[in-house]
């Protein structure tokens, strides 16, 4: 099956692609063996094909960078580079972010940020930190009527929802939230509305504190804007995941707790209000779990450093 997809997939065969695709979200090893034979052939993407690229097929596209002969693909090579998640990739994006390769002049962001697509950063003490989670569960929708007690949005007058209310003591909650070093109680509040237009921030505690951070900026586009009810339902964690990469932003089922997010547009890690840095991925939302027309998904995020909570959201 696989060698079939492959010869597909070179001769550009869109369907095959999706097929591999999800493939690589499900066991993307399995993938290992047939990703020189795709970059011979200039499959470059998806990217996230290549996420279980062996030092053999990160070493050629490491390569292939600082040969300058494809400048035009440097965006697409450093994607599977940013998704192998490779020592051997760090190695050459730490070193291209001072000395960049041919074509980088055409790129919108640095080399080393590219590290975001693939979940992992390296912070200001230089060190590589994960920014996503190996473990991930099936977040199943349940009722949850609002509160007559809870907040509203400063913004728009609507009822605060809940996106997520976690307790490590759980152990599939604490396993999908090790990375993050939280201990606790977790609740995640924002505005399903205003969110949708902006990354929204809340400040947290271990507790089940929540507020809305002050700091929060409405931007100038998103105008006047009546109240409205938020979802009814509010997710708690399932069935683990066969993998950490099957959360879809797409399809009915696919909101999950921990593991990696499945971006809609263009990585889009949340940065820490209080400290700048790159905040911890705890797990998505997608619209098609929360209603029946419903489309995109919400992003949640965590800093547990400097206690912040944020919420962003893509859609095509």
């Amino acid at each position: 099956m696989i060698e079939e997809l492959i010869s597909k997939v070179a001769a550009e065969d869109d369907e095959a692609i999706e097929e591999l695709s999800v493939v690589a979200d499900t066991d993307p090893e399995r993938l290992t063996p047939y990703l020189g034979f795709l970059l011979d052939r200039d499959v470059l993407w998806p990217g996230k094909l290549y996420r279980a690229a062996d030092a053999d097929v990160v070493r050629r596209v490491v390569e292939r960078i600082d040969g300058g002969r494809t400048p035009d693909r440097l965006n697409h090579l450093l994607i599977i580079l940013a998704h192998t998640a490779h020592p051997l990739a760090e190695s050459a994006m730490r070193r291209w972010s001072t000395r960049p390769p041919a074509g980088a002049d055409e790129l919108h962001v640095g080399a080393l940020d590219y590290a975001r697509e693939g979940g992992w950063t390296v912070g200001p003490d230089g060190r590589r930190r994960d920014l996503c989670g190996g473990t991930a569960y099936r977040w199943t929708m349940r009722e949850t009527p609002r509160r007559a007690d809870g907040g509203t949005c400063p913004w728009c007058a609507s009822p605060l929802w809940t996106a997520a209310d976690l307790d490590t003591a759980d152990p599939a909650t604490g396993a999908a939230l090790a990375h993050t070093g939280w201990s606790g109680r977790l609740v995640i509040e924002t505005c399903h509305f205003c969110a949708c237009y902006t990354t929204l921030y809340s400040q947290v505690t271990p507790g089940g504190g929540t507020a809305w951070w002050a700091g929060n900026t409405r931007p100038d586009y998103l105008g006047s804007a009546e109240a409205e009810d938020p979802p009814a339902l509010a997710p708690v964690p399932g069935a683990a995941r066969q993998s950490p990469y099957q959360a879809s932003a797409w399809d009915r089922g696919g909101s999950t707790l921990g593991g990696r997010p499945d971006w809609i547009q263009d990585a889009e890690h949340a940065d820490c209000p209080g400290c700048g840095q790159p905040m911890d991925y705890v797990g998505l939302i997608g619209g098609a779990d929360l209603d029946d027309y419903g489309e995109g998904a919400y992003y949640l995020h965590l800093h547990q450093p400097c206690g912040f909570a944020a919420v962003n959201y893509q859609q095509s």
